[in-house]
């Protein structure tokens, strides 16, 4: 058995890479611990800024005025829908675009990629583009939430180095076994692409998860809004009473830690999702990004 002996500058070195990286964690845990904190903690000690890990002053009215909303739940639901629907339809156009464009034997194939890269330069605004939503009738539904950023030229081009650095020789002897190209592309390349898939929908989850801005646009009725927009319109709500002075009423009294509940509650979902999907987004980005 050999014993490896580790000189004085190694134990140096591993000493001060553990204190840097004890740093980068407390850093980049401290903001969400002190959400946690602050959602369950009593207005005053966060106004005088006496929160930091741990609650204080217990407090849970603000996710009872919440979660007690009916159309808290209505608008919760609608999220669920429209984040499912739209990555599904984003994850079929942006597989079959990426598969494309990673045959370099396809005529016009520089065309299709510098058609996608455009976009990601050159947009035409806000304004063309709810007229054209508009003059569509997709107002007030949702395809006006799923179909305008149904793909994303980023996630489109990692997919595409994916796909260009799948051997080609299983492709060639699925064909010669008489596969089709659609053949080739679910019974071949998808099932060796789980970890980009998984990583893309993600991606894509997050993405319309947390998307609002959209949906403040384009829907008007309050039955269809998102979570996100119920969430904002409470804030906004909170704001304006206590700057109109409406000390005692109930949304006023949460305004102080009603940020940090609505934080709490659109980020659960995902963080409850992203353990059983974080293998494969890490593996995904990298086998989407290195080739060779």
């Amino acid at each position: 058995m050999v014993t490896t002996v580790k000189s004085r500058g190694y134990r140096v070195f591993q000493g001060i890479n553990a204190v840097i990286l004890t740093g980068v964690v407390i850093v980049t845990l401290y903001p969400f611990v002190n959400i946690i904190a602050r959602s369950f903690s009593d207005e005053r000690y966060i106004v005088s800024g006496q929160v930091n890990f741990f609650p204080r002053g217990f407090n849970v009215k603000t996710y009872q005025l919440v979660i007690s909303d009916p159309m808290f739940w209505t608008n919760y639901r609608n999220t669920v829908v429209y984040t499912v629907v739209a990555t599904a339809i984003a994850m079929v156009l942006t597989t079959c675009y990426a598969y494309v464009l990673s045959k370099k034997h396809l005529k016009g194939r520089t065309v299709l990629i510098w058609v996608a890269i455009f976009t990601m330069i050159f947009s035409g605004g806000l304004i063309p583009q709810y007229v054209l939503v508009n003059s569509l009738g997709l107002t007030n539904s949702i395809w006006a939430i799923v179909l305008p950023n149904a793909i994303s030229v980023f996630n489109l081009l990692v997919m595409k180095a994916f796909f260009e650095g799948l051997p080609q020789d299983l492709e060639e002897a699925a064909a010669i076994d008489g596969l089709n190209t659609y053949g080739i592309l679910w019974r071949i390349v998808l099932p060796l692409s789980k970890a980009v898939i998984a990583t893309m929908v993600l991606f894509y989850a997050v993405s319309f998860w947390n998307s609002w801005f959209t949906a403040f646009l384009y829907l008007n009725e309050q039955e269809l809004f998102p979570v996100t927009i119920y969430l904002r319109n409470l804030i906004a709500g909170a704001t304006g009473a206590e700057s109109a002075g409406a000390v005692m009423s109930e949304v006023s009294a949460a305004a102080a830690n009603i940020q940090a509940v609505t934080i709490m509650l659109t980020v659960l979902p995902i963080l409850a999702v992203y353990p059983f999907v974080q293998r494969y987004f890490v593996s995904g980005v990298m086998l989407g990004a290195v080739k060779g």
